[in-house]
């Protein structure tokens, strides 16, 4: 017989933990950045309540699609002992457990954060739940592409939920993660693609070869070298986030370049596993770079 405790931790996978604290982290490097210097405690008060509503309005984007995938995810290793996919977890189940975080999560961006990171948040939970996951992913090869805008949104949540608005270094944000998105997920799909032919999905190494993908992660690590840099260039950040964006951005291309001309599914690993620390590094950088030119 399934105990509570079982039941609970089935709800608590739905929000792939994993990936919501990355999504947590990248929007609280946000709401540091707009606030300039030390943050008063008014100012970590409001930060905490706004990761508090991101984290379940995102979960509750993870949850829902988790039903939606429950069919394909049970035909991949990758994703074959989600709750959903095992039958542990009912549709109802699911669908009213997404609708309560995302409800709870939009009430406190609404009452106690403000009105534009609410509605902000929630079109990203419409973007990642309805437009990518039920349209762009089962429908184009370019689905991380298009569909990364919402992936992407996280440090423009943690902006808006500080200043109100949405400013130019904001965007900047967005832009570096927008661009970091495919070379991250065509890194994975490049050795999980027979799990991404049987499931039917049209990822761009079962449409468009294994070659053609590799050449498309190169490419994208140059032009997220240039957007990296952008911080420091918009006068964001100091020489300490330079070299650590120099640093990794000649890493992770370094990884694509390898890939390029020398694949193999270990290599795709580890640059899939780069991808993650390139990313958390960069914008740990530019949180601690924050605080010592501040």
């Amino acid at each position: 017989m399934t105990t509570a405790i079982e039941v609970g931790r089935q709800f608590y996978a739905l929000t792939k933990p994993r990936v919501v604290q990355l999504i947590v982290f990248c929007a609280l490097i946000g709401m540091v950045l707009a606030v300039p210097g030390v943050p008063a405690w008014d100012d970590v008060r409001l930060a905490l309540i706004a990761c508090a509503g991101i984290w379940l309005v995102a979960g509750a984007a993870a949850a829902f699609n988790c039903l939606v995938e429950k069919g394909i995810d049970a035909k991949m290793k990758r994703t074959a002992w989600r709750p959903t996919a095992k039958g542990q977890l009912s549709d109802l189940q699911a669908l009213l457990f997404a609708v309560v975080l995302c409800s709870a999560g939009s009430w406190i961006l609404y009452e106690w954060v403000n009105p534009l990171t609410m509605w902000l948040t929630f079109a990203t939970f419409v973007g990642y739940a309805v437009v990518y996951t039920v349209i762009l992913k089962p429908l184009t090869p370019q689905n991380i592409v298009i569909g990364g805008a919402s992936g992407a949104m996280p440090p423009v949540l943690g902006w808006a939920a500080m200043r109100g608005d949405v400013s130019p270094e904001a965007l900047i944000l967005f832009l570096i993660i927008f661009l970091w998105t495919p070379p991250h997920f065509w890194a994975l799909a490049l050795y999980r693609v027979e799990d991404y032919r049987k499931s039917g999905l049209p990822m761009l190494p079962v449409t468009h070869g294994n070659e053609f993908t590799r050449l498309q992660v190169f490419l994208y690590t140059l032009v997220l070298f240039a957007a990296c840099l952008l911080p420091f260039a918009y006068g964001m950040s100091s020489w300490l986030y330079l070299v650590a964006a120099v640093g990794l951005s000649l890493g992770f291309c370094w990884y694509g370049f390898r890939l390029w001309r020398n694949y193999s599914d270990a290599l795709a690993r580890k640059t899939f596993r780069f991808s993650l620390i390139h990313l958390s590094v960069l914008f740990a950088a530019l949180l601690v770079d924050h605080y010592l030119i501040a």
